[in-house]
């Protein structure tokens, strides 16, 4: 099933502009996907991409949206106190994708994309029908001990977690062990040998079947 990808860009006065590439299925879509990028990266990452293309192809219309702290500035990573902002725009993602048709909504992204859907999904738990949760980043690499898991206890969105296997974020055992502290129905799969980025393109086949199945 092919489709098409158009840039797109939804604005109100005086909030982030929602920005990035619609992939629209073909034919009537099912449900939407909004999907953000992590801190160092950009609505083209190869990951996103990848993602984008695999899910439209199974029906779905997929937004990868480049958050706020990147539309901002093209390169560098988010500065201290832009989530909150960052999580205003995915919020508005998925609102705009909302209007686009029938069917549920998922939100998710890959590392600190993922981790301001999780965050936003925690505080609006109606917002999303499911979270995608790409590489979520645990802990910063060798500091086990500064988890980013405070949002966990209050999430009530089902969330999918695909992880690599040699992820320096989180071990694989981290992830199974943080995963226990979210109280709503919730799935780890681990990718064989991949590192932060999921080995690209590779990850996708893996992250649909997990979807269909945890979502079906």
């Amino acid at each position: 099933m092919s489709g098409s990808v158009t840039e797109f860009r939804s604005e109100t006065a005086g909030l982030p502009a929602v920005d990035g590439y619609l992939h629209r299925p073909e034919g009537s879509a099912r449900g939407a996907l909004a999907l953000a990028h992590g801190a160092g990266s950009d609505s083209n990452a190869p990951l996103l991409r990848a993602m984008a293309e695999a899910f439209s192809a199974e029906g779905l219309l997929v937004l990868r949206c480049n958050l706020p702290f990147r539309q901002l500035r093209p390169k560098g990573p988010p500065s201290p106190g832009t989530g909150a902002a960052d999580r205003l725009g995915l919020k508005h993602a998925v609102q705009a994708l909302g209007r686009l048709g029938p069917g549920p909504v998922f939100l998710g992204g890959h590392s600190y994309g993922g981790r301001q859907a999780a965050m936003l999904a925690a505080d609006e738990a109606e917002l999303a029908d499911g979270l995608l949760l790409l590489s979520y980043p645990l802990h910063p690499p060798e500091r086990r001990a500064q988890l980013r898991t405070q949002h966990f206890p209050r999430l009530a969105t089902p969330a999918l977690f695909v992880h690599g296997t040699r992820d320096p974020f989180g071990t694989i055992e981290e992830m199974r062990a943080a995963l226990s502290l979210i109280p709503c129905r919730n799935s780890l799969t681990p990718v064989e040998n991949a590192a932060h980025d999921l080995g690209g393109r590779k990850a996708a086949p893996a992250a649909l079947a997990a979807f269909h199945k945890f979502f079906r």
